[in-house]
């Protein structure tokens, strides 16, 4: 006898783009806890290859979005982050704190 047991998918991909600030930090934390929350994965992958700049603000919705992941027992990464974005984690050092691939497919490849 067969059985069957519905596979949970490895990881969802949250997409972001544009300007992550103050402006619009409220409704991205809003968007992204609730992904984290809903999504069946064990993994988030936060694609950013389409973000022009963040600040503080958005930074700080990241961050509270890997606390929220890692409280869920999920883990949240980061990849495709532009060379101007990729310095504000270095200089915040969060570049030890986040994840962070180069790209989606090179972080397909450190899973199972």
């Amino acid at each position: 006898m067969m059985q069957y047991a519905p596979s949970r998918p490895q990881f969802e991909v949250f997409q972001v783009s544009g300007h992550l600030n103050g402006v619009n930090a409220t409704d991205l934390q809003n968007q992204l806890k609730h992904k984290v929350a809903s999504t069946p994965a064990q993994d988030i992958l936060v694609d950013m290859a389409q973000v022009d700049s963040l600040d503080s603000s958005g930074l700080m919705v990241l961050v509270g979005a890997l606390s929220f992941a890692q409280r869920l027992g999920r883990q949240l990464v980061l990849c495709s982050i532009s060379p101007s974005v990729r310095i504000i984690f270095e200089l915040t050092q969060l570049d030890k704190v986040f994840p962070i691939f180069d790209n989606q497919a090179a972080f397909e490849m450190t899973l199972p």
